[in-house]
């Protein structure tokens, strides 16, 4: 007779999910003893890495991924990562273990206490299957919500379900659910005539409209309307070419800086980004007197919270499309908004490198079709101002701003899309919360390159320190005696310590070009200089 467990592997292969990314305990032995051929089982030494790799092959592959975790201990282990999964996006089907349903009652060692509530609020459903033949239904329910929620969906499983026999089991979830992409004319009537009418329109886009049709709808009606383009703040994916002579550049997650980057229009609309992301409380408006607002976003939560005048909530793309035919196109040349590029000159001999630096020769190199993947707080303001984003998931970075997500999510991303190359710009004390990654990499031959900005420190809170007092002196020491070529090494990860600007452009040279086609990881342990001054976002 099939099990509960057979009837869940055909359900798994029929959603394709059968990559499943974990770090197993004793509860998930009968799930994962004598896995079939075509299950591909990959291991992390982390469950934080276990998400976050799963992340960034959800986010790439534009589907579901499966990760499996160990009741509390996993569970809790990995709530900052699904916490970052919600706000990136991340579409995944979540198997938590539980101790064995019969002996429940008595608590037994490894009972989960309360599974349904230890990651809350951060999952878009959690389901805790009533009788051992309700798991395959809920595991298909899970990856229904995954994919309409975009977000990581539990289901928590006694370990003794998965040998029940599979009578009397109903799926209540659809095998097929299609959905209407279509925009209707009168949806987006009252935008057209906002923007019709505006003297000086100005667009901003974010994490929601990272994507190939998104990209070209933007910038269609970008063009037509001959308007300044803007990133949101602390954006976790590119919403528009940053290469374009209409992007502007990044906003301000300061509310002065806000009013004076949109100062002079009187209609912005938002697509796939929130009205406005911000840091630090700042009083006052978020734009200028007369500034209309409006927002096109297809994330509820992110509409209901954004107080702007309009909000259509319905796909970016498809919206966008319609509005570059509807409105009018302006007359005359739009005026010379696009950024320039100026690359710094390399450093002196002798003279230590910067963050600027190192990410300037990047920048001079990177193939055009690079996936970046970013967790370098410090020098993120200097990776925006010199490595633009040119294609459609050219930029990657953790939407909860916690730290550990971009080592595994490039190992993850570069597994889901192996035709595209993947660079992970970290910093050094952020590679620390998700180093175990490494191991996968290595193991898995898995062909990103991590370069580490290696200045000792947490140089963005000694930024942060020194920013809310004057002469603000940190609590919290260095950590110079940390190698991260030799965590590398210990992993089993190809790792190489540099030292100055020259060696840097030559393994850069070598390495580039055929990035590609790498089929084992590489990381670049980079000393860098902390630079002084205070962190802009």
């Amino acid at each position: 007779m099939a099990t509960v467990r057979d009837v869940t592997f055909d359900l798994l292969r029929r959603h394709g999910l059968t990559t499943m990314f974990a770090n197993p305990g004793s509860t998930e032995i009968p799930l994962l003893t004598d896995l079939p051929d075509d299950l591909n089982f990959i291991l992390a030494l982390h469950e934080g890495s276990v998400i976050g790799m799963a992340t960034g092959w959800a986010i790439a592959n534009e589907q579901p991924a499966l990760a499996i975790l160990h009741t509390t201990a996993g569970l809790g282990n990995a709530v900052g990562a699904i916490a970052t999964a919600r706000l990136n996006r991340a579409p995944m089907v979540i198997l938590v273990g539980q101790q064995d349903r019969r002996h429940l009652a008595f608590e037994p060692f490894l009972t989960g206490h309360r599974l349904d509530d230890l990651a809350r609020p951060y999952p878009v459903w959690t389901g805790e299957p009533a009788r051992a033949q309700d798991v395959p239904g809920a595991v298909a329910r899970a990856w229904h919500a995954a994919r309409d929620l975009r977000g990581p969906a539990v289901v928590i499983v006694p370990m003794d379900d998965w040998q029940a026999p599979a009578d009397d089991l109903e799926i209540p979830a659809p095998a097929r659910l299609r959905r209407a992409d279509a925009v209707a004319a009168e949806t987006v009537s009252e935008l057209v005539d906002l923007l019709t009418g505006a003297r000086s329109p100005a667009l901003v886009v974010g994490a929601g409209a990272d994507g190939e049709r998104a990209w070209a709808a933007l910038t269609a009606l970008a063009e037509r309307l001959g308007c300044p383009v803007w990133q949101e703040a602390f954006s976790a994916r590119a919403g528009f070419p940053q290469d374009h002579p209409l992007f502007a550049g990044f906003l301000s997650p300061s509310r002065a800086e806000l009013r004076k980057q949109l100062a002079g229009h009187d209609v912005v609309v938002s697509v796939g980004a929130p009205v406005f992301r911000q840091y630090q409380y700042e009083p006052g408006p978020l734009v200028e007197p007369g500034t209309r607002l409006a927002i096109v976003t297809d994330d509820p939560d992110e509409a209901h919270r954004s107080p702007v005048e309009l909000a259509v909530l319905a796909s970016p793309a498809a919206v966008c499309e319609l509005l570059a035919e509807q409105v009018p196109a302006r007359s005359g040349d739009p005026d010379a908004v696009g950024r320039q590029i100026h690359l710094p000159a390399p450093p002196e001999p002798g003279v230590p490198l910067r963050g600027r630096d190192v990410l300037a020769a990047l920048a001079a190199r990177l193939p055009r079709e690079t996936v970046l993947v970013e967790e370098t707080p410090s020098s993120r303001p200097d990776l925006h101002a010199l490595v633009p984003a040119r294609t459609p998931l050219g930029f990657l970075s953790a939407a909860m701003g916690g730290l550990g997500f971009a080592l595994p999510a490039a190992v993850g991303v570069r597994m889901a899309r192996p035709d595209r190359p993947v660079v992970a710009v970290v910093g050094d004390g952020a590679s620390l919360y998700g180093i175990q990654a490494l191991w996968s990499a290595a193991h898995y031959r898995v062909g990103v390159l991590i370069v580490v900005l290696a200045n000792g420190r947490y140089a963005v809170m000694d930024q942060l320190a020194r920013g809310h007092s004057a002469g603000g002196s940190p609590a919290w020491p260095g950590f110079e005696e940390v190698s991260v070529r030799g965590l590398a090494h210990a992993l089993g990860c190809p790792a190489v310590r540099i030292n100055n600007y020259d060696q840097l452009v030559r393994i850069l040279d070598d390495t580039l070009p055929t990035l590609a086609d790498r089929d084992e990881p590489l990381v670049l342990d980079v000393a860098v200089e902390a630079a002084p001054g205070t962190y802009s976002g």
